[in-house]
């Protein structure tokens, strides 16, 4: 179940702080709407990290449809396999 406290819970940051852990985020509320996610540090970068991935992945994808997919023997023999 996800662990969602309003805003004003920052207050006693170290109790909020607490309840965070890898894969358990706190969601933060303002006037009873979602306002923003505390998550650990390790998840981040995790994130990050995908996120550079699918965006490096997307590049050579239109990369590819522009210029032309390569059969599996080139991809090979590029990496020298």
């Amino acid at each position: 179940m996800p662990n969602i406290v309003p805003v004003s819970d920052l207050r006693n940051y170290n109790a909020v702080i607490g309840q965070v852990s890898y894969g358990n985020p706190v969601y933060l509320t303002k006037n009873g709407r979602g306002d923003c996610a505390i998550i650990d540090i390790r998840e981040l970068d995790e994130l990050r990290a995908i996120k550079g991935l699918f965006s490096e992945l997307e590049k050579d994808e239109a990369s590819a449809r522009k210029d032309g997919w390569i059969s599996l023997e080139e991809a090979e023999k590029r990496l020298g396999i």
